[in-house]
């Protein structure tokens, strides 16, 4: 590829492309996709890494705030990604079929979804904060302060799953320009409206922790109205019509079906780490913070992993559409190479830098020790996720979201949990030995998904 073909297909990349993606070849293919949904992902990472960075200021039971309220978002995130695979993979095959108007029916039957799964998470949120920061271990600074914060970002969950989904139609389509667009509007005014509602500003009071969750329902809530214009509006490969908004009850239902397991697979993944953050409380509020703001960094430098991967499964999908098993199989190794290089480059700076890195968001020193041993102990095994994230998005992309589930249930139910309860507590090896626990079970279950992806069984589902 000549630097002025490449210059090309990065600004086709930027603009959104009305290529064929079962047609130009994989590197290409990948190429347009991947760079939308990494600069999309990363753009995510930074404003988490921003957002952390100012609430670290007002200290470490702030940040075990943010941490103890993330454990159950990631209940709704599981709900939201696993209705987000479905989505991906049934507007992806439907696009490789060549029936749009099927896709655009799919993707508003998808919203309706999202609306009516927003609603108990938004009830818990708004009235039983306060019993569910003290079920986590919550500190009394968390219970008295940080509960206002639970309230806002589950109260105002809405936002976040529509988010979820109505890029996941984009990303199906191969319209992941969109997907990209709208996070940088979401994301950029996260970025900055984080410190003038933390801090106050004019004639803004300073809402201290809890002005971080005004900020980022304000922020979201914005983009979802974007992407809402931007659906109707029309992309280069799909369009909403008003003829679609009628429920369709037998399309909602292959919705629902299909992304069971991909629900399934997430639930079981981030009731994992609820246990985990359950176990880790128990080593105070600096445990807490460091693991919080560990798992921050490492979602930084995985976003454009996320991205890479997010390209599979609309690869997948759509060559599976097209009648094109082998061309979609390609194109999961190929991203998987790239992938690996970019991890271990960043396993490398975990290694040397991890304290480094931990500092830039406390200046408390258990906190930075703590948060550094995370990612050092994870840099020995970084560039196995690599695999984990591609094959496990072949899986899903092609529809077959039942096989990442049993393999969750597997290795962090019956593996990991237990796992990370006997070093970190039975034997004391305290915050160190779960992190271990994680390291070991997190690079078992991708060899495994990579083992299992060879098989090929995936080429076989029907959505």
């Amino acid at each position: 590829m000549t630097s002025a073909s490449l210059w090309e297909d990065l600004k086709k990349a930027l603009a959104g492309s009305e290529e064929d993606y079962t047609e130009v070849s994989i590197r290409k293919a990948v190429f347009l996709l991947s760079v939308p949904m990494v600069l999309e992902l990363v753009l995510e990472s930074v404003f988490a890494v921003v957002d952390i960075y100012f609430v670290g200021a007002l200290g470490a039971s702030a940040i075990a705030t943010v941490g103890l309220t993330e454990t159950y978002l990631f209940l709704l995130y599981s709900v939201a990604m696993g209705l987000s695979f479905s989505v991906t993979a049934i507007i992806a095959r439907r696009i490789g079929e060549k029936e749009k108007d099927k896709a655009g029916i799919a993707a508003i039957q998808s919203i309706w979804i999202a609306i009516l799964a927003s609603v108990p998470f938004a009830i818990a949120g708004i009235f039983f904060s306060k019993e569910l920061l003290k079920l986590m271990g919550g500190d009394e600074w968390v219970l008295s302060e940080g509960y206002h914060y639970m309230q806002w970002m589950l109260g105002g969950n809405i936002v976040i799953v529509l988010l979820f989904l109505i890029n996941a139609v984009f990303r199906g389509a191969g319209d992941a320009a969109i997907s990209m667009r709208v996070l940088w509007v979401s994301n950029g005014l996260n970025i900055v409206l984080d410190p003038i509602f933390i801090f106050g500003w004019g004639p803004i009071p300073a809402y201290g922790i809890t002005g971080a969750a005004i900020a980022t329902n304000l922020g979201r809530g914005i983009g979802v109205l974007f992407q809402l214009w931007l659906l109707f509006q029309g992309g280069k490969h799909i369009k909403i019509l008003k003829s679609h908004l009628k429920l369709e009850w037998e399309t909602i239902q292959g919705i629902l079906k299909t992304s069971l397991g991909g629900i399934g697979q997430m639930i079981v993944g981030m009731t994992s780490w609820i246990f985990i953050m359950r176990i880790l409380s128990e080593f105070g509020s600096q445990t807490v913070a460091g693991a919080t703001i560990a798992l921050r960094t490492m979602m930084f430098t995985m976003m454009p992993s996320w991205g890479m991967s997010n390209a599979v499964a609309t690869l997948v999908g759509q060559n599976l559409g097209a009648g094109k098993p082998d061309r979609a199989e390609q194109s999961v190794w190929f991203t998987g190479f790239c992938n690996m290089g970019y991890l271990i480059l960043v396993s490398i700076i975990y290694f040397f830098w991890s304290e480094n890195l931990i500092s830039i968001f406390s200046n408390d020193q258990e906190v930075i020790a703590i948060g550094g041993k995370w990612l050092q102990i994870v840099s020995y095994s970084y560039f196995i996720y690599a695999w984990w994230m591609a094959a496990g998005q072949a899986f899903n992309g092609a529809g077959d979201t039942i096989t990442p589930t049993k393999i969750n249930i597997i290795f962090f139910w019956v593996i990991q949990i237990p796992l990370a309860y006997l070093l970190g507590k039975h034997f004391d090896f305290g915050s160190t030995g779960v992190f271990w626990s994680i390291m070991i079970s997190e690079s078992s279950v991708g060899v495994f998904t990579l083992w299992l992806f060879t098989k090929g069984n995936w080429k076989q589902t029907k959505v």
